[in-house]
This record gives structure tokens, C-alpha cells and sequence, in this order.
């Protein structure tokens, strides 16, 4: 055997018993994680069935409304944990997620884009109004590195729990966020037959509100999380009730001097488009976002 078999044959030999080594550390971390979720899975008062992919899924409620598939829209709920209990990232009832079933594995969480098929996979099981929780290892979670942003550990085997909501419709699904947000900020606002809610705060004595009135007004808008993307309040700013979005036209019912709080459904705002930074083109409203303003009347010149 010359030289450069024998060369050959060694790093053969060397790259069997790397890969075999890497191939075991790997086989050893998804032995680890499956026996700490079947111990999770015992403990659970939740009867749990294992995918061939190795997450483990629990169907808590089918739902009782119409059955969906990937072609369809949904809206839905989704809270990650881990294991042990500790809410790491969920959606808001108040801004409720809604996209395609087919695209309802995409995430982006802390800036960073996942991809989690069993997210899909285990709401094509339900109809509208189901929930279900499952359990993802850590190879089909955030993987050995975690994600230190929301306290995911290396190598952290994930509990997602999730629901569809029975409402299929923008309009519907408005309806809920908004009563969502009166009912948790103990709120008591007046719905006008345009489907605004409003509260005034100060009944104005002035000029009243016509369509072609020149307005100027304090105002604060923010979103139902809270979120300020927009404010005046110094008296400067002008406009018609043209110029404006489609909610602020319930200022009609209303005269100068007066003070109200707005909660305005996404498409009487900015409808699914939203509005984009046009420096950054991330989004300053988000796609079907309603809205929350604070408006004083300045003044009204008809």
C-alpha cells in the first residue's frame, strides 16, 4: 500500500468517526428533548399524539364553526411557553393576527424569521372557533442557539398553544378587537351607525361641524396597544374633513370646542394597506389596524 492510500484510507477513517460523532451528539439532543416532553406529556391533563416529525400535538377543541383550508383566512391566537409555564411571546386580542391557514407557520419574532410547520399543520386539524396546543423539540423550535431576545434557551423545547377564532370577517374581527379594548380599559364609548365608537369629554359650544367646514384640531392617534403614530397638539393643524381618513367624518355630529375620544375600525382608517415610513418602509400603522384617537375642536370657519 503506498503512501497516498494509506493517506486516503486514514482520512476516510477520520471522517466516519467525525460524522458518526456528530451524527450521535445530534441523535443524543432530540433523545433528550423527546424524554423531557413525554415526561411534560404524563404530567398533562391533555392527551397528546406524536407527529412522525417529532412534535407532539393535543386538539383541546375542535371548534364547532366551518372548517378551513389553506385557501382560506383565518384568524388566530398563539401563545409560545416554555415547558415550565413562562409566557414567552403571544398575540394580542386587541391587534389579532389574521392571514392565510397556508401561511400561518411564518413568524417574526425579535426581528427574526421562523418558519414553524407544525404551527400550520396542527391548525388544519381545527374549524373556526377550535383551539389545540402542541409541543415543539428544540430542532423544529429555535434550535441550539436559542433566542436570548424573549428568553429562549439553547436547545429549549417549546409549548405553543393556539386557537381560531369563529369570526371570518375584517369587519367581524374588528368588532371583537374593539370591544376587547372597551371592555379591558373599562371603557363605556357610544357606537355610531358608521360602526365608530366614540366618548366626549367636553360638549363644544361653537361652530358646528359641516362637510365643508376648515377644521383645526389637537389630535392623538395611537394604536390599540398603545402605541402614539401620530400627534398635534398645538393648535396648528388644518384640515377637511376630505383630508382626512373616513372615521373622522362622525366629526360632523359635533361643534367647535369639543373634546371626544375616537376608536375608529380598521377600514374606516387605513385598511389593509396600512401606512409605511416611505424612509424605511417599515410599518407605522399596521395592515387592518383600528384606531385609537384623542381630538380636541379648535376651531370650525364654515
Amino acid at each position: 500500500m503506498n503512501k497516498f492510500t494509506k493517506l486516503s484510507l486514514c482520512l476516510c477513517l477520520l471522517a466516519t468517526v467525525l460524522f458518526s460523532a456528530c451524527e450521535k451528539e445530534y441523535d443524543s439532543i432530540e433523545t433528550i428533548d423527546d424524554t423531557a416532553i413525554q415526561a411534560f406529556v404524563k404530567a398533562s391533563s391533555l392527551k397528546f399524539t406524536k407527529d412522525p416529525t417529532g412534535y407532539y400535538y393535543s386538539v383541546t377543541s375542535p371548534g364547532t364553526g366551518a372548517s378551513v383550508k389553506n385557501s382560506d383566512s383565518v384568524y388566530y391566537s398563539y401563545t409560545f411557553k416554555t415547558l415550565n409555564g413562562q409566557v414567552l411571546n403571544q398575540s394580542s386580542d386587541v391587534m389579532i393576527p389574521g392571514t392565510f391557514l397556508g401561511y400561518t407557520d411564518r413568524f417574526a419574532i425579535a426581528g427574526t424569521s421562523y418558519v414553524f410547520t407544525g404551527i400550520r399543520e396542527v391548525l388544519s386539524k381545527l374549524s373556526r372557533g377550535g383551539k389545540a396546543s402542541l409541543v415543539l423539540p428544540s430542532n423544529l423550535a429555535f434550535g441550539k442557539n436559542g433566542l436570548s431576545a424573549i428568553n429562549v434557551g439553547s436547545n429549549e423545547n417549546i409549548l405553543v398553544e393556539l386557537g381560531i377564532y369563529n369570526e371570518s370577517k375584517i369587519h367581524d374581527i374588528n368588532e371583537l378587537e374593539l370591544n376587547n379594548f372597551l371592555r379591558s380599559n373599562n371603557l363605556t364609548a357610544i357606537k355610531d351607525p358608521s360602526r365608530v365608537r366614540y366618548i366626549v369629554t367636553q360638549q363644544g359650544t361653537g361652530s358646528q361641524v359641516l362637510s365643508s367646514s376648515t377644521l383645526i384640531v389637537n389630535y392623538t392617534g395611537r394604536l390599540l396597544t398603545g402605541t402614539i403614530f401620530d400627534s398635534n397638539t398645538a393648535g396648528t393643524y388644518s384640515t377637511t374633513l376630505v383630508g382626512v381618513i373616513p372615521g373622522w367624518d362622525i366629526l360632523k355630529n359635533f361643534k367647535a370646542g369639543t373634546k371626544l375620544r375616537l376608536f375608529i375600525p380598521s377600514d374606516l382608517g387605513y385598511g389593509q394597506a396600512g401606512s409605511r415610513n416611505s424612509s424605511t418602509g417599515d410599518y407605522i400603522i399596521p395592515p387592518n389596524a383600528d384606531l385609537d384617537f384623542d381630538i380636541e375642536i379648535v376651531s370650525v370657519t364654515n
